[in-house]
């Protein structure tokens, strides 16, 4: 079955890109992403359409197409701070360095769970799948009180609260910055359709970006921020032996900020994204580094990106806890997201848009149960969730739940 869900036509910036000047910016700026376009190539389809008047209509229809694909392979520019970063983030500011744990041994979250049986990762292949898990009980519980935490944090901050479909066509999801081709991406596709694939979404990102397609905002409204609680989808996990266990999984719950505003304001929505962030953890009383990220490792749409990285006693490391992005023009020229101009005689302009993660709830818990673990098997529930958690001030050991055995080992002891 063929789905017609996407019809938007990518408007690229074409006055800079196929301009012979900025080749050597262009191509310099992709090797220092790491990208895969190739703007001499779009050069050289683009001197075949302007230049050879023999081609038929089916030859010149056939180059175009192509030319787009290729323009829609180059990255975003880079903000000109981050440039000179080479290949490692720039230190913005550290926090809590005070309640960095390291005075005596800390259990890995999996480990500190099993001991308090508050999850269950092992023994699932038969029935959910590699890299799956159940949490249980006051673990369960954490979970949605650091969604409730989160949300009212981003009410009192003027979100307006979207829920957003998990299944997107592919398109919307290219048009993002995520590829759903290729042997290695991060997609699950569902449908048959390999040039226009149903896919899950990877955050809700995508979601909201694609609720603005082919719209045209007045300028007054902006900024227009949003947030949404979504299950994410990805394909590809980790086999590196600190992103084991819940740190890098399928699916896992995210509350995701998502704001489309003024060429002029994204710098500053971005700073606010990313002061929410530096907000909400270090209200918990977390240890954490603000990162400036270099262009290695801002993708295809960011043009600039800070990460957070929390620190984790029981991996005795640095881990990934957020990150916010400024994707300027990337997206809104993919999907048709424009300004109206304040005045009749303007051309309306491409908006802009910042998105951010306010709470990945595997990465969370992992902070939240290595730095708040006690050695008498509890953790102290941090302050700010207490509220949402009952009244709760501790995680408690609970019962030993029964042993989940796979359907191999059922079957041997029946027959036993």
């Amino acid at each position: 079955m063929t789905h017609n869900f996407f019809s938007v036509t990518p408007s690229f910036d074409t006055n800079y890109l196929l301009d012979p000047n900025n080749v050597a910016d262009i191509e310099a700026n992709i090797n220092h992403r790491k990208g895969i376009g190739d703007i001499r190539r779009v050069q050289s389809i683009h001197q075949q359409l302007t230049t050879n008047t023999d081609l038929s209509v089916d030859e010149r229809n056939a180059l175009s197409a192509q030319l787009q694909e290729e323009l829609g392979k180059i990255p975003n520019r880079t903000h000109p701070d981050v440039i000179g970063y080479g290949s490692e983030p720039r230190i913005v500011q550290c926090y809590n360095e005070q309640h960095k744990q390291a005075d005596r041994k800390y259990f890995q979250f999996g480990d500190i769970c099993k001991k308090m049986n508050l999850y269950r990762m092992e023994n699932l292949g038969n029935f959910t799948g590699h890299r799956s898990y159940y949490l249980t009980n006051e673990l369960a519980e954490l979970e949605h009180a650091l969604i409730s935490y989160t949300v009212d944090a981003l009410q009192r901050r003027q979100f307006q609260l979207i829920s957003v479909p998990d299944v997107l066509p592919g398109r919307v999801i290219e048009s993002c910055g995520m590829s759903v081709h290729g042997v290695r991406n991060q997609v699950y596709k569902l449908s048959g359709d390999e040039r226009d694939p149903l896919c899950l979404s990877g955050t809700s990102e995508m979601a909201l970006a694609g609720y603005f397609a082919n719209r045209e905002l007045p300028a007054d409204r902006l900024p227009l921020k949003l947030m949404a609680v979504s299950r994410c989808y990805r394909a590809e996990t980790s086999a590196l032996q600190e992103e084991k266990g819940i740190y890098r999984v399928h699916q896992f719950t995210k509350v995701e900020m998502f704001a489309v505003c003024r060429a002029d304001q994204s710098s500053k929505v971005l700073e606010e994204f990313r002061d929410i962030e530096v907000s909400l953890f270090n209200d918990l009383g977390l240890h954490f580094l603000l990162l400036d990220m270099p262009p290695c490792e801002l993708g295809a749409p960011a043009y600039r990106k800070y990460d957070i990285e929390a620190w984790m006693p029981g991996r005795a490391m640095y881990g990934e806890l957020s990150s916010c992005s400024d994707c300027t023009d990337y997206q809104s020229r993919r999907l048709g997201i424009r300004v109206s101009s304040d005045s009749n005689a303007g051309e309306p302009q491409f908006a802009h848009t910042v998105n951010g993660t306010a709470c990945a709830i595997p990465r969370m818990l992992i902070a939240l149960l290595e730095n708040f673990q006690n050695e008498d098997y509890t953790v102290s529930v941090p302050s700010p969730l207490v509220r949402y958690m009952g009244g709760k001030q501790f995680i408690r050991r609970r019962k030993e739940l029964p042993e989940l055995k796979l359907t191999k080992r059922l079957l041997q002891e029946d027959i036993v």
